[in-house]
């Protein structure tokens, strides 16, 4: 019985410090405040703003309610593994076991409780260097977030797509909608690297192309992010599709430039052009929104001394095809043999890895 009081007390030991780190007891203030809010009697007087907040705060009990009992239920078990006899024991161990098991996905899902974690998510793939079979390489990126998007249950849409010179693409947006998008795919935010040998090259040499992945909290109108009309110019053009009835007569597609930045957002999914530019509008705040946050991140490392280098060269991945099969992430060091099941969505082992990267950060 000893064994099984010290198990149920590491748990204990495990779930204090996770919950101490996602800060539980001030989302339990935060649940007040909201709650206080809501009592008010002009509290739906702005459906929209009243019907956000309600969602946070059912966003915030569920997550409250998850640890709490997680953490009740340990307590009960060591109480009663304290005072119970040894024909209580095969039950215990069957507890034990079950609680295990909870905590240790507890602890996985303790890095999706950031700000933004629970949002959907913007999801950008561009070609980077390594000419055509850069963007060949852009799609294949595509088709596998596709795949894992359809295997883990989100709703893909392509905001917009521009295909490339020769094959593949140049860059595609996706919107992401589903339980914790954003948090999820934040592992794959970065550069990817393929080594194979190009299907493009008469001398079937080996070739090492590059993609870089950006990824932005679909948050639309919660961004508080003013965008005056005279830092954008907007162009209207014609929505590709696939041909015949799905090509657009009208301009209908929108692209947005922000002129102080840089920043230029399309997309030609909607069905009218006043959508096209809200949707477009909407995603132009997000990167906003995304890019002062990281401003602010380097300016705090930078103060504490930390190296913030987010250079196009800096790979998170890589995949190499030839002269051996192997894909690699370097951030946390796991290999996978299995290219093929790799390129077919299967990205379970990478995101766990960095997500449990995280909690012991």
């Amino acid at each position: 019985m000893e064994s099984i009081i010290s198990q149920l007390g590491e748990y204990k030991r495990q779930i204090d410090e996770l919950m101490s780190r996602i800060d539980i007891s001030g989302k339990v203030a935060q649940i007040d405040k909201l709650e206080a809010a809501a009592s008010e009697a002009n509290f739906w007087d702005q459906p929209e703003a009243a019907q956000r907040t309600m969602q946070q705060l059912a966003r915030l009990k569920s997550l409250v309610d998850k640890w709490q009992s997680l953490a009740a239920r340990i307590a009960d078990a060591i109480e009663l593994a304290e005072i119970a006899d040894a024909d209580m024991q095969e039950e215990l161990e069957a507890e034990a076991e079950a609680l295990g098991g909870i905590v240790e996905a507890m602890s996985l899902g303790a890095m999706l409780s950031g700000d933004y974690d629970d949002e959907d998510a913007i999801f950008a793939i561009h070609a980077g260097a390594g000419g055509v079979d850069a963007q060949d390489w852009a799609e294949m990126l595509e088709r596998m977030y596709l795949r894992w998007m359809e295997q883990n249950g989100y709703k893909a849409e392509i905001l917009d797509r521009s295909n490339g010179d020769e094959a593949g693409l140049k860059s595609v947006t996706i919107s992401v909608k589903g339980d914790k998008a954003f948090g999820y795919l934040q592992s794959e935010e970065g550069v990817h690297r393929l080594v194979r040998l190009s299907p493009f090259d008469s001398a079937n040499r080996r070739h090492t192309s590059f993609a870089k992945v950006e990824l932005w909290p679909d948050i639309q109108s919660d961004i508080e992010i003013e965008v005056e009309d005279r830092d954008i110019r907007i162009d209207t053009y014609r929505a590709s599709g696939a041909g015949g009835q799905h090509v657009q007569k009208n301009d209908t597609a929108v692209r947005i430039t922000h002129l102080p930045t840089g920043l230029v957002v399309q997309c030609q999914n909607q069905r009218s052009q006043a959508q096209n530019r809200d949707r477009a509008m909407q995603i132009l705040k997000a990167r906003l929104f995304e890019m002062e946050r990281a401003r602010q991140e380097a300016e705090m490392a930078e103060l504490k001394g930390e190296n913030v280098d987010a250079g196009w060269g800096n790979q998170i991945r890589s995949y190499v095809l030839h002269p051996y099969q192997m894909v690699k992430d370097h951030r946390t060091s796991v290999e996978i043999g299995n290219t093929a099941a790799v390129l077919d969505g299967r990205l379970g082992d990478f995101i766990e890895a960095f997500l449990r990267q995280k909690v012991g950060d």
